[in-house]
């Protein structure tokens, strides 16, 4: 039999990692991906504020012990599930590939991890921990071919396609005018990225960039997210990974 601990309202929170060929590792800081939709992230977020300094660098620290453990080098995730009643994590797995959501690290921090996956892959040593510096509040919604109330998938044509824009709004998405979205893979169509001071400044910048974003022809999950932003429980930090199923 095989028994693990049941947490009741767990948070899905997780680390970047870089790890080099001579046996150095960084964290890029941690992600907050709780807002989830049958354990799929739909919102992604940097730092993850409902963890204290204590234990946010206890976090830290356990991923890169594990990444210099097992020799990694590249770019990694290790996923944790945190209970915020007794302020302890539990790992779950390590995903060793570069992760939808590491552009909210990337924001924060202002490293190119694809670049430096490359400058890894080519020898060279990583920079020091002590020379990454963070700042401010990221955020990330994945937008999806998908209805924003049922989720069912919408595949299609796009007519008319505008991305938002403005100073630390970031829009990765390859689709344009006249695409046609396939009804064969993965719905998503791309990624809203805003950074902010913090995180109050950085969902208000979420809102405007959401607005800004046109995707005519289809049903988007633009609107989801739109309503999320102005959730008292998502603005409040006050929900886990199975809200969307309890709301």
């Amino acid at each position: 039999m095989y028994m693990e601990k049941y947490i009741t309202n767990p948070r899905h929170i997780e680390v970047q990692v870089l790890g080099d060929e001579h046996g150095h590792v960084v964290h890029i800081g941690e992600r907050d991906c709780s807002m989830q939709r049958r354990h799929q992230k739909l919102i992604e977020e940097s730092p993850a504020v409902i963890l204290d300094e204590p234990t946010r660098k206890s976090l830290h620290e356990t991923a890169v012990r594990a990444a210099k453990a097992i020799g990694y080098a590249s770019a990694g995730t290790f996923e944790f599930l945190y209970d915020s009643k007794d302020k302890k994590f539990y790992f779950i797995e390590m995903n060793t590939r570069l992760q939808v959501e590491h552009t909210v690290s990337e924001m924060r921090s202002g490293l190119d991890l694809i670049e430096w996956m490359i400058r890894i892959a080519q020898g060279e040593k990583l920079l020091p921990q002590s020379e990454i510096k963070f700042s401010g509040h990221a955020l990330e919604c994945r937008i999806t071919a998908e209805d924003s109330k049922s989720f069912m998938p919408n595949p299609g044509k796009i007519t008319k396609y505008v991305a938002p824009g403005g100073r630390n709004v970031r829009m990765d998405s390859h689709v344009y005018e006249g695409y046609s979205v396939p009804p064969y893979y993965d719905s998503m169509i791309g990624k809203l990225i805003v950074h902010d001071k913090d995180r109050a400044r950085a969902i208000a910048k979420m809102k405007v960039a959401l607005d800004e974003l046109i995707i005519g022809g289809i049903k988007s999950t633009r609107d989801f997210h739109l309503r999320m932003m102005n959730n008292p429980d998502f603005v409040d930090n006050n929900y886990d990974t199975n809200y969307l199923a309890k709301h």
